[in-house]
């Protein structure tokens, strides 16, 4: 059989990872092996990071949304709850923009879900 030399493929391959390890710290930029392992995980901890960037955005949203919700007199559950018997689609990061941004558009928001809220009470006697 005949000797497999590999040459464009090998380069082709090692530049790339070497272009990914550009500006990393010592021989992790220069050597292949250890921009290999750098590379890898770096690309490990962005996959991670951009899971934990839409948790973490979400818990942020949350607070603001409580926020607002306590100063018009009501908890984030009750909101929750109201806004889906109001058939109010909105979601919370919009929620979130509204409650910081435009407090007043919030309390209108708010009062319609006390509304909602009020009017879907079953009369207990």
């Amino acid at each position: 059989m005949p000797r497999v030399k590999r040459g464009n493929k090998r380069t082709e391959r090692r530049k790339k990872i070497l272009a990914l390890a550009k500006g990393y710290y010592g021989t992790k930029s220069k050597l292949y092996r250890s921009a290999k392992e750098s590379v890898e995980k770096a690309l490990n901890y962005a996959y991670t990071g951009r899971k934990l960037k839409k948790r973490d955005f979400r818990k942020l949203w949350i607070v603001r949304i409580n926020a607002a919700c306590r100063q018009n007199g009501m908890k984030y559950s009750q909101f929750i709850h109201g806004l889906k018997l109001a058939e109010i689609e909105l979601d919370r990061k919009v929620l979130a923009d509204l409650a910081v941004k435009q407090p007043e558009a919030f309390a209108v928001i708010a009062g319609q879900v006390k509304d909602a809220i009020s009017n879907n009470q079953p009369l207990t006697a």
